[in-house]
């Protein structure tokens, strides 16, 4: 047996990554819905996924606004820059 993961674009499956199956040769498929995934175009860069990923968490009105700045301060408890 094959797993493979793959994508519908409205008429066709299509692989997400190359596969070896017989060509030619009648198959049957077991289709089951992965988790939501962030879209083909994000595929291979990182950072955009990450970007994606932050975007859908909500916002938390306890945050510090300087968190990048002052990141020392909040992650190791050293004293604030000025």
């Amino acid at each position: 047996m094959t797993v493979m993961k793959a994508h519908f674009d409205g008429k066709v499956l299509i692989p997400d990554e190359p596969v070896k199956l017989p060509v030619n040769c009648a198959l049957e498929l077991h289709v089951q819905p992965l988790e939501k995934r962030i879209p083909a175009s994000a595929d291979g860069k990182p950072l955009l996924k990450l970007l994606k990923a932050l975007e859908a968490l909500p916002d938390n009105p306890d945050w510090p606004e300087d968190g990048a700045a002052q990141h020392d301060h909040y992650l190791y408890g050293l004293p604030k820059r000025q």
